[in-house]
C-alpha cells in the first residue's frame, strides 16, 4: 500500500528527536498514565499496562519514573490531572492537533499557543481542525525474528477483529475501531504475537506538503511542542518536501 506509515513517521523524525532529548522516558510516562487510567494500576489485570511496563524496563526506566506516572492515574498526592487538546494551524496551514496532560490548564495553554505563535502558526477553536482526523485503535507487530507471512497475519488480526491491515518489510500494521483496541490486542498477544504499539491514536485523513520555504518553522513548531512537558501527543495533518510522494 501505498502512503507513509505513522510508524515510519515515528521512526524517523521522531524517534531521532526522542533520542537526541531523552524523550523516551516521557512518552513511557504518558502511556504508563494512559494504560493505568483506562484499566487500573495493576499490571496482573491489565493486558495494556504490562505491556507498556515491559516497554519501560526494557528502556532501563527507572522505577521511581514508572510510579509517578502510575501515582497521577491514580491521583496519589491530590494533584489532579487533565487531558486537554489543543487545535491549531502552522506554518502553510497546516493542520496539527496537540494532546496534553496537565495539572496547571493555564500554564498549558499559554505554552501552546507560545509555541504556535513562535513559529509562525496560530491556535484554532476547538473543532478547528479535528475533523480533518480520524480516531482509531492502532497495533505494530515487527517482522523481524517473526515467522508469519502476511496472509496468515491479516486471518489472524481479521479473526482478532481488527478492520484493515498494511504490510512493510520491517512491520504489520493493524488498524481497529477505538473501542475494539483492547480485545484485538488481547486476543493477538494470547495468540503469541508480541505486539510492539498498541494505542489509540488519530490519523490525518488527509495530508498537506509543508511548503519548502516554510520548513524550519514547522519543524521548530514541532519539536518545541513535543519538548514540551505537558503535552503528550502531536498529530501532523502534514508532510515535510523530502516525505512527500
Amino acid at each position: 500500500m501505498s502512503g507513509h506509515s505513522k510508524w515510519h513517521n515515528i521512526q524517523g523524525r521522531k524517534n531521532a528527536q526522542d533520542a537526541k532529548r531523552g524523550k523516551i522516558f516521557q512518552k513511557i510516562s504518558r502511556d504508563l498514565y494512559q494504560a493505568a487510567k483506562a484499566g487500573g494500576v495493576e499490571p496482573e489485570s491489565n493486558a495494556q499496562l504490562r505491556l507498556v511496563m515491559e516497554k519501560a524496563r526494557a528502556a532501563n526506566m527507572p522505577k521511581d519514573n514508572i510510579q509517578r506516572a502510575l501515582d497521577k492515574a491514580s491521583g496519589v498526592g491530590g494533584a489532579k490531572f487533565e487531558e486537554i487538546t489543543y487545535e491549531g494551524y502552522g506554518p502553510g496551514g497546516t493542520a496539527i492537533m496537540v494532546s496534553a496532560l496537565t495539572d496547571n490548564k493555564n500554564r498549558t495553554a499559554a505554552a501552546v499557543r507560545s509555541a504556535f505563535t513562535h513559529h509562525g502558526g496560530s491556535l484554532g477553536a476547538s473543532g478547528s481542525v479535528s475533523y480533518m482526523f480520524d480516531r482509531q485503535g492502532y497495533i505494530v507487530i515487527l517482522r523481524n525474528g517473526l515467522d508469519t507471512d502476511e496472509d496468515t497475519m491479516l486471518m489472524a488480526a481479521l479473526d482478532a477483529g481488527a478492520d484493515d491491515m498494511k504490510t512493510s518489510d520491517e512491520i504489520f500494521e493493524i488498524f481497529t475501531d477505538p473501542s475494539a483496541l483492547p480485545a484485538v490486542r488481547d486476543a493477538l498477544q494470547a495468540a503469541g504475537y508480541d505486539l510492539d504499539t498498541a494505542e489509540v491514536t488519530m490519523f490525518p485523513e488527509n495530508t498537506t506538503e509543508v511548503p519548502e520555504g516554510k520548513v524550519s518553522q514547522y519543524t521548530g513548531l514541532i519539536d518545541e511542542l513535543s519538548e514540551n512537558d505537558d503535552v503528550q501527543d502531536v498529530y501532523e495533518a502534514a508532510v515535510l518536501p523530502e516525505e512527500a510522494e
